[in-house]
């Protein structure tokens, strides 16, 4: 597990708070590891703070994630976004919360659907129509925002923002998991063309592809699961 110190330079009465964000780390000891709840505070954070991340320090047997804020711990994601998006607001840093409150909850159970899917030891079609009845909702929804709308994010804004955060890192393993692929065949549909144009958008953004979660980790992860679908 390794956190991350982030401070400013700026003049002593406009300096940002002392935040240290607790996070999985991978198996280098220093990436994120595969964790989508950290990978989504982490985003959070690069999209307030942006070059303030300065420093990364190893703190192992914690359970990740979890914040400090000024000296108090904070342990709830859900909790920690709202709080940071009520601490570190405008104008100062951006506001992220999301333009259409009906994205927050856009693809909200694809990953679990995904889970019981992939680590079923044998095939199970019902499960893999449930998991592809979750992506059809969250493509539904996609494709019927304005195209200037879903250029890079799912509730319309400029920028990424909350509802990315925690939907993306989700979503990103469904498509990169060799486990689905390899025991179970399985792809995102290329008929979700919203689910497809979505994830084709936030990768060539900085603020996910550089601090996305890398494949090797997400391999890594699912190892033992793959061990089970092998026998």
């Amino acid at each position: 597990v390794f956190f991350l110190t982030m401070t400013d330079t700026a003049a002593e009465e406009d300096k940002d708070p002392d935040i240290e964000l607790f996070v999985k780390a991978g198996s280098d000891g220093e990436s994120i590891g595969n964790c989508p709840f950290s990978q989504r505070l982490f985003m959070i954070l690069w999209l307030k703070r942006r070059n303030r991340l300065t420093s990364t320090t190893l703190a192992p047997g914690t359970h990740p994630p979890f914040l400090t804020f000024q000296g108090e711990v904070l342990t709830d994601v859900n909790k920690i976004e709202e709080y940071l998006e009520a601490m570190l607001a405008p104008p100062k840093y951006p506001k992220l919360a999301a333009k259409n409150r009906e994205s927050n909850t856009a693809g909200n159970d694809i990953f679990a659907k995904f889970s019981a899917y992939v680590k079923n030891t044998r095939p199970d079609k019902n499960r893999e129509k449930g998991l592809n009845k979750a992506l059809a909702k969250l493509d539904e929804y996609l494709m019927g925002l304005l195209p200037d709308e879903s250029y890079s994010q799912i509730s319309g804004r400029d920028e990424l923002d909350v509802a990315d955060c925690n939907l993306l890192p989700k979503l990103h393993v469904v498509k990169v998991t060799l486990v689905a692929k390899k025991y179970r065949n399985y792809d995102i549909p290329s008929e979700f063309k919203g689910v497809w144009r979505y994830l084709g958008n936030a990768y060539s953004r900085d603020e996910f592809t550089t601090r996305a979660q890398l494949t090797v980790e997400i391999e890594i992860a699912y190892k033992d699961v793959a061990k089970r679908l092998g026998k």
